[in-house]
């Protein structure tokens, strides 16, 4: 890079910015003109950027001529506030996975899909392997079951019929019929467990929490050879999920 070009693009992000800021004061949309005046640019520069933030998605472009903020501006501020829920409930999984041992993991339900939120391990307890992905494996694993035991019976039904029952390991329930009577019906309700369903060797154990009207599931993953303990990880998990939903429906 040559030393003319840290400043001239140093000021050509300054100058994004100032357009930016001039189309967020305008709920809906100024044309280039206006824009160019406000942000004190030339019309030619004001023109060529808005063609760029229009082209990376910043910006969007009426039918009218008009510009309004993009679609990427809100998935930046949406992630934004989902990373300062997160941060809240960081410390209580953390502290759920040293008590117990066990990775805690954090789903919820977005968009049709099942969608691991948050995973906190460490040496003494590692992760689960996600050698297939949570959305297509929400039959198998107990963070999967759990949201699917909670939705209603429309949203369980769409959300069945657009994934197969893959047969993941012998212990897999790939039968619909028998799935839909054992998340009416789990032993450990309102938990919901995987029995080495989603990999061998390893068993897990999930109850339901909300983000508002969202729904998700906090659970744990440990060796087989604690089966025996799923009931005091329940009651561990009970009052930790209570928590995580507090949090989570702090208003930012």
């Amino acid at each position: 890079m040559g030393a003319r070009d840290g400043p001239t693009l140093i000021t050509s992000v300054q100058r994004a910015f100032r357009l930016l800021e001039a189309v967020s004061a305008h709920e809906s949309g100024a044309p280039a003109k206006q824009l160019a005046r406000e942000a004190g640019l030339p019309l030619a520069t004001a023109y060529h950027l808005l063609r760029t933030l229009v082209h990376d998605g910043y910006l969007r472009k009426l039918d009218g001529g008009r510009f309004v903020l993009g679609d990427k501006l809100q998935t930046l501020r949406s992630d934004g506030r989902g990373q300062a829920l997160l941060s809240r409930v960081r410390p209580t999984l953390a502290a759920l996975r040293d008590e117990l041992g066990a990775a805690a993991y954090l789903t919820f339900f977005e968009d049709g899909e099942i969608r691991v939120a948050e995973i906190v391990d460490g040496p003494r307890a590692p992760r689960v392997d996600l050698w297939v992905g949570f959305e297509d494996a929400g039959h198998a694993t107990a963070l999967g079951k759990s949201v699917l035991r909670e939705l209603d019976d429309e949203a369980r039904k769409d959300y069945l019929s657009r994934h197969h029952l893959a047969d993941l390991t012998p212990r897999t329930v790939t039968s619909l019929p028998e799935l839909l009577r054992r998340l009416d019906d789990p032993p450990l309700a309102p938990a919901v467990t995987d029995l080495e369903e989603y990999t061998l060797g390893t068993v897990c154990v999930a109850v339901p929490v909300y983000h508002g009207d969202t729904i998700g599931s906090l659970g744990v993953s440990l060796p087989a050879d604690r089966l025996a303990t799923l009931p005091e990880v329940r009651a561990r998990l009970l009052p930790t999920a209570s928590r995580v939903t507090r949090s989570l429906s702090l208003t930012i």
